[in-house]
């Protein structure tokens, strides 16, 4: 015989469970017929949706009279936060978005960009149009074209364009007191995507088109800069770029942990950063290979020198060739400071050369403010911690271990390269004679810092030898 437990809970399972099952299932169907509606009443909207991962902008920037004209193209799903109406499976609803395209426009925008004329902040712009655009539309290969098409009609209301497809056109409007004035633009847009490029085209009155494209907020652009103004932007670059580049810093260390008087350093310094200068301005000039492999390459070959430095401070260092070997990794140390150079030459505008000196003199100080801090405290260090020579084997070892891991990465990044020997042709004897051009220069070069170097080691107070010993000179 069944418990009365088991008993009750079947007859309460049994009985009733049929009858909610038939209520479920008639309010199931009502739900579907109230939930359809409501799709046939009326347009939905795009809920909140997540950051797009790349977004793609792109801008023109023209002075024309006494109006600076900025016309933008960005993809719509980048504008958040605005309830753009929907139809269908996700179709924009066309009719009637006016008002929500200049709101996100201005908020997008309008809002994240800053202009100036001769470094005076222009007021804010003004939206002049604002539309959708397939994204099959071509006319942002030129300003004439984006300009004539957003004042153009919209697309018609019955378009079937889903909304994560669509691209959203803006033109703004910024009095200005002459379109000769020197213009420059703060655009903080990296906010749009998870990672977003801009290509900006700016083009002064009878002047060729400059194009700039960047990753992220570039900080504040000079469309036409004066030469002083890329100098100084060139020597930021060159002192931020040497305090940022570990492994630059650790070769200068390795360079500088046994020789600490003032005139043999002079010459080692003097002999990297000659060296470093002719390998840049060489690869600005296009002087150098342009295979896929080249840069990996350089970098095995900069944690290479570091690696060789290290090892030839803990075996013994020797001063009358250490100007060489500065020399010749620098050579090396240049091509590793052109990549990370080449990204931000557009923004010399024709000031190429005098933005290639300036990056220069940038490292140059930076340099000199990592030497004025070392040398005084590995000379406490030596003398208050640990005896200079076995400090130098510690901190030089260190140095060694942490280069060859980078070594060995970069040789594994590099193996995914392959290398093709090059056909020889025209083009191939051209490279060549540029390539023996840069030979004569370097050597020419070697020659002078061997002089150089030499009434610098001739005037020196004490051997080289007494700097390790600590001997007195005879």
């Amino acid at each position: 015989m069944m418990p009365p437990f088991y008993a009750a809970r079947n007859r309460f399972v049994r009985v009733p469970a049929t009858r909610l099952s038939r209520g479920t299932a008639a309010s199931l169907r009502m739900a579907v017929v109230l939930a359809g509606s409501f799709l046939l009443a009326g347009p939905t909207t795009i809920a909140a949706h997540e950051i797009p991962k790349s977004v793609t902008l792109l801008a023109f920037v023209r002075p024309e009279g006494h109006t600076l004209q900025l016309v933008v193209r960005v993809p719509l799903e980048a504008i958040r936060d605005i309830q753009f109406p929907l139809r269908g499976p996700g179709y924009l609803q066309l009719g009637g978005l006016d008002s929500l395209l200049h709101d996100g426009a201005r908020i997008w925008i309008a809002d994240n960009v800053q202009l100036f004329e001769n470094d005076a902040r222009l007021s804010n712009g003004q939206i002049v149009g604002a539309r959708i655009s397939l994204p099959s539309d071509r006319s942002f290969e030129t300003y004439e074209r984006a300009r004539m098409h957003i004042a153009d009609a919209p697309l018609p209301a019955t378009t079937d364009i889903a909304w994560q497809q669509a691209m959203l056109d803006v033109a703004l409007e910024y009095p200005i007191t002459s379109d000769q004035s020197k213009f420059s633009i703060n655009p903080t847009w990296a906010r749009l995507g998870v990672r977003t490029t801009t290509v900006l085209r700016f083009t002064p009155p009878g002047g060729s088109e400059h194009v700039f494209q960047y990753s992220g907020d570039p900080g504040l652009v000079r469309l036409d800069p004066r030469w002083y103004q890329a100098a100084l932007q060139f020597v930021q670059l060159g002192f931020e770029h040497i305090l940022d580049g570990i492994d630059h810093l650790l070769f200068l260390f390795c360079l500088v942990i046994p020789f600490r008087k003032l005139r043999p350093l002079i010459g080692i310094v003097t002999a990297f950063t000659v060296a470093h200068s002719i390998t840049l301005i060489a690869s600005a000039a296009g002087i150098a290979p342009d295979g896929l492999w080249f840069p990996p390459l350089i970098e095995v070959l900069i944690a290479l020198s570091i690696v060789y430095m290290a090892l030839e401070n803990i075996v013994g260092p020797k001063l009358e060739r250490r100007w060489m070997l500065a020399f010749g990794f620098g050579l090396v140390h240049g091509f590793g400071f052109s990549f990370a150079l080449r990204d931000s030459l557009q923004f010399a505008g024709s000031h190429l050369l005098t933005s290639l000196l300036a990056f220069n003199v940038g490292v140059e100080l930076g340099q000199i403010a990592v030497l004025c801090l070392a040398i005084p405290t590995l000379a406490l260090l030596f003398k208050r911690v640990v005896a200079e020579r076995m400090g130098t084997i510690i901190l030089s070892a260190l140095v060694a271990h942490t280069a060859w891991h980078w070594m060995l990465d970069r040789a594994a990044a590099l193996r995914e390269y392959r290398f093709a020997w090059p056909a020889i042709d025209a083009a191939f004897l051209a490279a060549a004679m540029r390539g023996l051009m840069l030979a004569l220069i370097i050597a020419g070069a070697a020659w002078l810092m061997f002089a150089v170097y030499g009434r610098l080691i001739s005037g020196a107070t004490r051997p080289a030898t007494d700097l390790l010993t600590g001997a007195k000179p005879d």
